[in-house]
């Protein structure tokens, strides 16, 4: 900026000392001719602002700055001898509340995940995020390493439907019922326990469905409009024609976890045991759900959820060298 610049009004000069301080404690070492071209004054005004930081800190018992450990300072020998801003103290602007190392972590790795929906990755917000948790945590967060499934072309087409808001077409194999080839209005894509779900107007149904990916094939775009995206959309697990019930025995003890899968009309309760029907999107799914109950919960019926669990319960007991792995259940 000129040296002819007009001097800031007080209004502006505060806004520029509110967001001043961040910027320098962000970058460290600044010049101050760079300070002054990022806030539009010249390097004589950012100096002088620079040095009045030091006469600003925080209040002590009776109202006034006596501490030096309570006012912001500066390297002086910098900037006088290469006209550098460096801020030395900085009354505790640090000292907030900070992820621990474990937190960010968990949120990276959950970042991670995000990143793998084609819609999300593309777009550098995800990118950025786990850069700011990576340098906002308390400690070094562990490395931490998520390898979420492929992103296959169903997926990606889905994704781009929902982006372009064009329906999509795609043949659907539903659990014991012949493929079908549906036409759907894409409106969101969910992704629970590692598993991809598409939520849209089906052009056949005449309504809103939740559609497993994993059980979608030869998906397409088309040059078809979305017409249903204000629609309201199904809870995820909600009962639908396209969906599951699963019938499940756990002591009446642990009933409370399963909360988010259930209605009042879906429990039946007798001498310390709940009976319920769950309704999943994918009645395979229950095989992840059934593993955080440590053994304790009972896959009744339909045959194609009681099978699922008990081949992953029997995988998992391979990995481990059981002898009787192939019979778990």
């Amino acid at each position: 900026m000129s040296a002819q610049a007009k001097p800031l009004l007080a209004a502006d000069r505060v806004r520029v000392y509110l967001t001043l301080v961040p910027y320098l404690l962000e970058h460290g070492q600044v010049s101050l001719q760079e300070a002054a071209a990022e806030f539009g004054v010249t390097p004589n005004e950012m100096r002088q602002m620079v040095e009045k930081l030091t006469v600003i800190g925080l209040p002590g018992d009776s109202g006034y700055w006596q501490q030096p450990q309570e006012m912001f300072d500066i390297n002086w020998d910098l900037l006088d001898e290469e006209d550098v801003i460096e801020i030395t103290n900085d009354v505790a602007l640090r000292r907030v509340p900070r992820f621990t190392a474990r937190e960010a972590a968990a949120l990276l790795a959950g970042l991670q995940m995000v990143a793998a929906v084609p819609a999300v990755s593309d777009s550098g917000l995800v990118s950025g995020l786990i850069s700011k948790l990576s340098r906002g945590a308390a400690d070094a967060p562990a490395e931490v390493v998520v390898a979420p499934s492929a992103v296959d072309e169903v997926r990606r087409v889905v994704s781009q439907g929902v982006r372009d808001g064009v329906a999509v077409s795609f043949t659907y194999q539903a659990p014991d019922a012949a493929p079908t080839t549906r036409t759907v209005d894409p409106v969101q894509v969910l992704i629970t326990n590692a598993q991809w779900y598409l939520q849209g107007w089906c052009h056949m149904r005449k309504a809103m469905r939740t559609f497993h990916l994993d059980r979608v094939s030869d998906a397409r775009l088309t040059d078809i409009p979305i017409t249903h995206a204000g629609d309201h959309v199904p809870e995820a697990f909600a009962a639908a024609e396209d969906e599951g019930e699963v019938r499940v025995r756990v002591p009446e003890r642990i009933a409370p976890l399963l909360r988010g899968f259930l209605t009042g009309d879906d429990v039946e309760a007798a001498d310390g045991v709940v009976t319920a029907r769950l309704h999943l999107a994918d009645p395979r799914g229950i095989k992840r759900l059934a593993a955080r109950f440590g053994g304790v919960m009972e896959v009744i019926e339909p045959g194609i959820a009681r099978a699922a669990a008990r081949e992953w319960a029997a995988a998992g007991l391979a990995l481990y060298g059981h002898p009787d792995g192939a019979d778990a259940g």
